[in-house]
């Protein structure tokens, strides 16, 4: 519990100016949350945070590493993250989360801990597909490849049917008998 009172912000001592912080986000950072996505991650984080009598803005600029696991290997990896953010909170009659990157809090809040937002913007810029970076080599050669995949071609009928104008549905090739059934039902 101790450790998340790290990332509280008091609000209280803050004039309406600009404030920096600086955060180190490493193994204990994401020890506090009960997940499995992330398993480590050396980052740095630099939150500017811009106070007016109505507003705050927090603006996240996030830069380093997590440790992750490969979805087709399950090895560990480490892959590089940036991520650049923008929280704002206003100030109202109760606490409300009004949406992803707005929040509304009352006027006589002290601190605002930012733990969870720091997460939430690492987590959201994690790619959904989890590749060791020598698998992401092989996958961009694959894209580059049109013959590596199958090709797949879809038709509705020959080109003679579009040009008839005849749009009742049949063919005048042999029916499967099951279907020649479901036409009598008409």
């Amino acid at each position: 519990m101790k450790e998340i009172k790290k990332y509280d912000i008091n609000l209280v001592k803050l004039g309406n100016k600009s404030h920096g912080y600086e955060f180190e986000l490493d193994n204990r950072f994401f020890e506090l949350f009960e997940q499995e996505l992330i398993l480590g991650g050396n980052l740095k984080a630099v939150v500017e945070l811009h106070k007016s009598e109505l507003l705050l803005q927090f603006d996240f600029h996030i830069q380093g590493t997590v440790r992750l696991i490969c979805d087709r290997s399950l090895e560990e990896f480490e892959h590089p993250l940036e991520v650049e953010q923008t929280l704002l909170v206003r100030f109202g009659p109760e606490d409300l989360e009004l949406d992803v990157n707005v929040l509304q809090i009352t006027p006589d809040t002290q601190y605002i801990n930012i733990a969870q937002h720091l997460y939430d913007y690492i987590g959201l810029a994690i790619p959904m597909k989890k590749l060791h970076p020598r698998f992401v080599e092989e996958d961009l050669e694959l894209e580059d490849d049109p013959e590596a995949e199958g090709l797949l071609i879809y038709s509705t009928g020959s080109d003679g049917d579009e040009e008839d104008g005849d749009d009742d549905g049949e063919d005048d090739g042999p029916v499967d008998p099951r279907f020649a059934a479901l036409k009598k039902l008409k």
